[in-house]
């Protein structure tokens, strides 16, 4: 028989075990065991299935969204109601509820339905504060012109919710000093001194009022952080609570999303959406927060993506097609940034290799936040590494420039732990080596290069080239576990986003951690690439997983395997120079040989 290659040998063996399985299910095992072993990229490849949120376990819901009965934005926010029932409990002390969200007026709408729905059957008064100042919370006192003895007063919002419940805004607080200590007095007293509006004026000040309130304050966790701080002991004290910012999509959750979802519907007084309009914005919602199995209820991001579908609606419902032009209408206002970051590489004036082979050099996968620009972007960047002789110092390069953070500084040491560990030598390595984002001008941050890092100075110390077709993003521990990683789909989309201007080649792709799969939520050109085989994604748990896919070659294996690795070929480059084999000789001692034989 003449010779067959690995992926003939695949074919035929496969057709051997057809014939030998072909009344049993276990055919399917043994096909998937030998392709394999023959072809290793196979078994980490991604689906191109997996690569967007199919939502098969809930799919019954979504086909009947059309029936489902609208509910309150808060009817998945158990926490919440719990924690505002407790406050207006008749007998409950403190009289204080801190609840952690962002401090604008969605927000502050939703909290006091809450509160209503919870107070309705005791009639309580809610009175909304949510930009006032001093006078307008606590009223005042205006002296009367004609008669000094007397006085006018104005009532404030906190004589409105005496009996009640005062919803404040933790901005309004932190802005007006002297508002937080005279509102802890009344919590602490129930009595309301009054004060004059014209302090310069003499007036008579009536008698202290008498108010019993409960108050909620709403603000956003760094100034929930401030106010810890300030009020640690009343912190303590207080309830505390938040809005919670997404839901763990089940079977048993799936009916109660898609009821609040529709509730916020009719709240945004949005045409209604289709079941396969409900599905998609379901997949934007897994994008939006990163994970498949969790949707958002951020009101602010909902109504935006709701009402943007709206306007672009046409017909008397909003279709699946309606939200992915909004989606893509919103991308198209946002993406001057990043397409002017594609045109840089595609000019040639950032370089990224998507061909070839190249030793120490690999490239990384990187997500840009810039200030002021609503969307962060994935770019693609060139890590590479060098090495030379010395004493086993791994030199991190942004980190000596002071253009790297703590977090890639921490990834950097982990990396070369596990290095060090890898190799197991009895002396130190005999070769340093420099690690670099090339053309790189801002600071760098994250542990999520560290794999791709390592991938870089395996190959430099170990004289093998990297497949520059393929980028790899990841974070490393010291056992060589590969971790997960932000801002995923973002990466992926920028390096796809290069490869496809330059021509898909069909061996172009993206290593992952495979906790990540559970985040994948890309667009679909990137997923219809997949399905025709011109791109690919791979997952690895390891990262010795990794290196097969980008070298061609093992990092390490077995006395009984026979293939050569790149530790084999570390451990020869080491035992060569300690033999003094291929001894370095320096510039100036090849001169004086020279001078010597001439």
């Amino acid at each position: 028989m003449s010779a067959l290659s690995r992926p003939n040998v695949s074919r035929f063996l496969t057709g051997v075990y057809l014939r030998y399985f072909e009344t049993t299910d276990s055919f399917i095992l043994a096909a998937m065991t030998i392709n394999t072993k023959l072809n290793p990229k196979r078994m980490q490849e991604v689906s191109w299935q997996s690569v967007v949120p199919q939502f098969s376990h809930v799919e019954q819901h979504i086909e009947n969204y059309a029936s489902l009965k609208s509910a309150f934005p808060c009817a998945i926010q158990p926490r919440l109601i719990n924690s505002v029932q407790r406050l207006v409990h008749e007998h409950h002390f403190p009289r204080l509820l801190l609840v952690t969200a962002p401090d604008v007026a969605d927000y502050f709408s939703i909290l006091k339905s809450v509160v209503d729905d919870c107070t309705s059957s005791s009639n309580m008064p809610v009175v909304e504060a949510e930009l006032v100042d001093e006078i307008q919370l606590f009223g005042t006192v205006y002296p009367n012109k004609d008669d000094v003895t007397t006085s006018r007063k104005a009532e404030g919002l906190l004589h409105k919710a005496n009996g009640g419940v005062l919803l404040i805004s933790l901005t309004s607080i932190v802005s007006h000093p002297n508002m937080w200590s005279r509102l802890k007095s009344v919590l602490s007293t129930n009595t309301l001194p009054w004060k004059s509006a014209k302090p310069d004026v003499y007036c008579e000040l009536p008698e202290p009022e008498t108010v019993s309130v409960r108050v909620i304050i709403l603000g956003d966790r760094s100034l929930m952080a401030d106010f810890e701080s300030g009020e640690p002991e009343l912190h303590k004290l207080a309830i505390y609570t938040e809005y919670e910012q997404d839901i763990y999509l089940t079977d048993e959750t799936a009916e109660s999303y898609l009821s609040v979802l529709k509730g916020f519907q009719e709240r945004y007084r949005v045409k209604p959406l289709t079941s396969g309009a409900a599905k998609r914005f379901m997949q934007a919602g897994a994008r939006y927060s990163e994970d498949q199995s969790r949707m958002p209820l951020c009101p602010l991001w909902i109504q935006s993506l709701l009402r943007e579908a709206d306007f672009h609606a046409s017909g008397s419902e909003i279709t699946d097609e309606d939200v992915q032009t909004a989606i893509d209408a919103k991308y198209y206002r946002e993406s001057y940034l990043p397409l002017r970051a594609v045109d840089d590489i595609h000019k040639g004036q950032v370089f990224i290799d998507t061909r070839g082979e190249h030793i120490g050099q690999v490239n990384g996968l990187t997500v840009i936040e810039m200030p002021g620009h609503p969307m962060a972007y994935g770019e693609p960047a060139r890590i590479s590494c060098v090495v030379h002789f010395g004493d086993g110092d791994i030199s991190d390069v942004e980190r000596k420039a002071e253009l790297a953070g703590n977090i890639h500084a921490k990834g950097m040491m982990i990396m070369q732990a596990f290095v060090s560990a890898a190799l197991d030598l009895d002396e130190p390595l005999p070769y340093s080596a420099s690690i670099v984002f090339e053309q790189s001008y801002c600071e760098v941050d994250g542990d999520s290069a560290s794999l791709a890092e390592l991938c870089a100075f395996v190959s430099a110390l170990s004289q093998t080239p990297i497949n520059q077709s393929i980028a790899i993003t990841g974070a490393v521990d010291q056992f060589g576990r590969v971790q997960a990683v932000g801002g995923i789909n973002e990466k992926i989309e920028g390096f796809y986003h290069i490869c496809e201007h330059r021509g898909l080649t069909g061996e172009q792709g993206v290593i992952l951690p495979n906790t990540n799969l559970d985040a994948l939520c890309l667009n679909k050109d990137v997923a219809n690439a997949m399905r025709d085989g011109k791109f690919h994604i791979w997952a690895v748990e390891h990262v010795e997983e990794a290196f097969p896919l980008i070298t061609g070659l093992p990092f390490s294996g077995d006395e009984e395997n026979e293939t050569e690795t790149l530790l084999d070929k570390i451990a020869n480059r080491i035992d060569i120079f300690h033999h003094g084999e291929h001894r370095h000789t320096s510039l100036i001692n090849k001169l004086k040989n020279w001078l010597n034989h001439h």
